[in-house]
């Protein structure tokens, strides 16, 4: 039964993709099954020559879309009243009882204000934001971003309706920085990325990708100094020769922080030959290339709340070697391919790689369904 109840959700454009872009899209697909739905999106989130992925921005990467029942607003820009007014009128027309900012970047805190203003004026609206990001480190150690956040995050996190992590781990690390009711913060579950289709054959994907090794250890995602690849590296190099000559390792993702470094690190390697770096955001119609022609993902994150790509690796039924740290302890605990490995352990991550070697293995992925996830913002957040 289709409820009368409408909801907006707001998070940001394609224009800048990111893993919270296809969380906005399929979060809104899902709700728009039962609700009216209506999304507004940042489109322009700061000047683009400071975007460490400006490569990418504004180009059509990603085949995934809302559906057509879903009213959209794409978009408002940082420093455009204009934008912010013909936001007001697309949310005052749409009348939404219920708004969820989604959270991830102090950049865009302004935008945030902006919305939470707009709910107050007129009806009751109740207006909840979802952490996707505690706190950013690479923010926090830029002093005028730091004092930014820390004046407009108190502004806006204060007396919202309730608020979403999508781990206990990440729950008490806001009620303990932000000073927030743990009755009011909700933990649901981060949805599976599972709009890529079917895998290919991994012999043909390897083909497609000119790698003739046997064994393809993958990194994939953003490339920052939290994603401990300098570890993995190392883990590499000390693998038996035998296997190593056996395997290649598949650093796939935009480097944004660490970049001289890392090139220096892959030279020098004794490996260097069996490493390859593709330095680009990968577009959607990659993505089953690169998983399929997979052996094991790693993902030697020093922190983490959530990780999209662990999300898209049990959708390909992945062996997943992963940190254990933040949220990821929760959310790859009930995947039977997970294997934890302590941050910055270069013989763990070695060990688990070796582990792998040779292992055939497909894993069911949890359930954890957008229609799932839905059904958890309906009970906790909707009280419906």
């Amino acid at each position: 039964m289709r409820s009368e109840k409408k909801i907006c959700i707001v998070g940001p454009s394609k224009r800048f993709i990111s893993g919270i872009s296809y969380y906005t899209i399929r979060l809104a697909n899902a709700m728009s099954e039962r609700y009216d739905v209506s999304v507004i999106c940042f489109r322009q989130l700061l000047p683009t020559f400071l975007f460490p992925g400006k490569e990418h921005v504004g180009k059509d990467i990603s085949t995934l879309d809302f559906n057509s029942d879903v009213e959209v607003f794409d978009g408002m820009d940082y420093n455009n009243p204009f934008t912010w007014f013909k936001a007001y009128r697309f949310f005052k027309k749409q009348d939404p009882d219920v708004v969820i900012l989604q959270w991830w970047t102090s950049s865009v805190a302004h935008m945030h204000l902006l919305l939470k203003l707009f709910s107050s004026l007129g009806k009751e609206t109740k207006v909840v934001i979802e952490f996707h990001e505690v706190v950013d480190p690479f923010e926090e150690a830029i002093l005028p971003i730091r004092l930014y956040s820390k004046l407009m995050g108190k502004s806006l996190r204060k007396d919202l309706d309730a608020y979403i992590t999508h781990s206990r781990s990440d729950q008490q690390l806001v009620a303990e920085r932000y000073d927030i009711d743990m009755e009011k913060i909700h933990v649901i579950p981060h949805g599976l990325y599972d709009q890529y289709g079917e895998p290919l054959e991994s012999r043909d994907a390897k083909a497609s990708l000119s790698i003739e090794e046997e064994f393809v250890i993958l990194s994939f995602g953003l490339i920052r100094k939290y994603k401990g690849i300098p570890y993995l590296i190392e883990a590499f190099e000390e693998l038996p020769e035998e296997i190593a000559q056996k395997s290649r390792l598949l650093i796939v993702g935009e480097v944004w922080e660490g970049r001289k470094e890392l090139l220096e690190q892959i030279e020098r390697s004794p490996y260097s030959e069996k490493i390859t770096l593709v330095d680009e955001y990968v577009s959607d119609d990659m993505i089953p290339t690169y998983f399929s022609a997979a052996d094991v993902l790693v993902l030697p994150y020093l922190r983490a709340s959530q990780s999209g790509i662990a999300h898209i690796g049990m959708s390909f039924g992945k062996p997943v070697v992963v940190s254990e740290v933040g949220g990821l302890k929760e959310s790859m605990a009930d995947y039977k391919g997970t294997f934890f490995v302590r941050p910055q352990n270069v013989d763990d991550i070695r060990e688990q790689i070796l582990r792998q070697f040779g292992n055939t293995d497909k894993y069911d992925p949890p359930v954890r369904t957008w229609d799932k996830i839905m059904e958890l913002f309906q009970r906790s957040i909707l009280n419906d």
